[in-house]
């Protein structure tokens, strides 16, 4: 099977350049990680945080730039500034595109993102049956209509399909040599099939991928993150890495507990996993299992922090905006000197992640 790297991710400004030719294409990857991290920089700061010769810093970017990766904005003359305008370098949104791929616990969700992160296209298909052929036509059908959505003579920018799977574990009508060839037989027949290479991930560390790359913990280089999904799910990034190891961490406060609850009292729970709506006002019942969440994050951000110097959160899911702003404020006010922010990747940021790791695998550094 193809992998993603389990750390997909490592911020350029973290390492450091190399000047020899042999090496060109490691600094490559450098610069554009530099600029994920950045909507623009100049070349001069490219040098500075890399350590690349000014020469190096232009022969790449005019080389990137000839292969449509980055652009260069309008030249800016800084006030006080001596010599001449700085002209802002950029990736280019068009410069490539992926398909991300998540199989969920109710739906698949199909997207195609540029090179920026924006969503061009995005499906969701309803999860068939346990006892049915889960590699349904539609599945294989959502997934070249999401290429179809390229641009006229882009199909040779698609730089892969991401395919993000859950645990083993989370999959219990399933052993794990089982699981593992399932996921191979499907990956084996989006290639087959599509023509197109595909990478493996863990669901949650994929959504920790895409939100690094593209979401609000761009700027951050150590934090806590959970997904709220049918679970709560956490993963520790520490130095801009994603670590999970063998027994990441899964908590049963997620929405599917809301679910149960709600249905204990015949209450319609469409709106908990449709992502195009906000949640209607689900009472007490609610604000009991909003705690439940709150309490466990706590306990885990204390938990860690006796151990590990950091103090931010990061909380990513589909649910709506202002349900995880919501819960972001209760943890900021029970685990003090804590930092919680809700995360900004949507519809889907398991899809999205997925569709992060062909971009890690073939243009950032490792």
């Amino acid at each position: 099977m193809r992998f993603a790297p389990p750390n997909p991710l490592r911020i350029a400004d973290r390492a450091t350049g190399l000047n020899s030719v042999s090496v060109r294409s490691y600094n490559e990857r450098l610069l554009l990680s530099l600029l994920l991290e950045n909507e623009s920089i100049s070349r001069f700061e490219i040098g500075e945080k890399t350590g690349l010769s000014a020469q190096t810093v232009s022969v790449l970017v005019r080389s990137l730039e000839k292969e449509g990766l980055v652009s260069k904005g309008e030249a800016l003359k800084e006030r006080g500034r001596v010599g001449p305008p700085t002209v802002p370098i950029s990736l280019n949104p068009e410069g490539a595109y992926s398909v991300g791929i998540s199989i969920g616990y109710k739906h698949t969700e199909v997207v195609l993102i540029d090179f920026v992160g924006a969503v061009r296209f995005h499906s969701m298909l309803p999860n068939n049956g346990q006892s049915e052929k889960s590699n349904h036509p539609e599945f294989l059908q959502t997934i070249n209509e999401a290429i179809k959505m390229l641009p006229e003579g882009a199909g040779g920018r698609l730089a892969g399909i991401g395919l993000a799977f859950p645990e083993a574990k989370r999959e219990k009508n399933f052993r794990a040599d089982d699981y593992q060839l399932r996921q191979q037989a499907l990956q084996e027949e989006i290639e087959s099939e599509i023509g197109i290479p595909v990478f493996v991930q863990n669901d949650i560390t994929a959504a920790a991928s895409g939100e690094s790359m593209f979401g609000a913990a761009k700027p951050l280089s150590d934090y806590l993150f959970f997904y709220l999904g049918a679970e709560l799910h956490s993963r520790l990034i520490l130095n801009h890495q994603i670590y999970h190891g063998n027994s990441s961490l899964s908590f049963d406060v997620g929405i599917r507990r809301l679910e149960t609850q709600l249905h204990g009292q015949e209450i319609s729970t469409d709106a908990l996993w449709d992502r195009s709506s906000r949640w209607p006002d689900y009472g007490e019942t609610q604000k009991a299992w909003e705690a439940e969440v709150v309490e466990r994050i706590r306990l885990s951000f204390e938990t860690l922090t006796q151990f590990v110097e950091m103090n931010t959160i990061v909380l990513s899911s589909y649910a709506p905006q202002d349900i995880c702003q919501k819960i972001c404020e209760q943890v900021e006010s029970v685990a003090p000197g804590s930092k919680a922010m809700a995360g900004i990747i949507n519809p889907s940021p398991k899809a999205i992640g997925a569709a992060s790791l062909p971009f890690s695998s073939r243009f950032m550094v490792e």
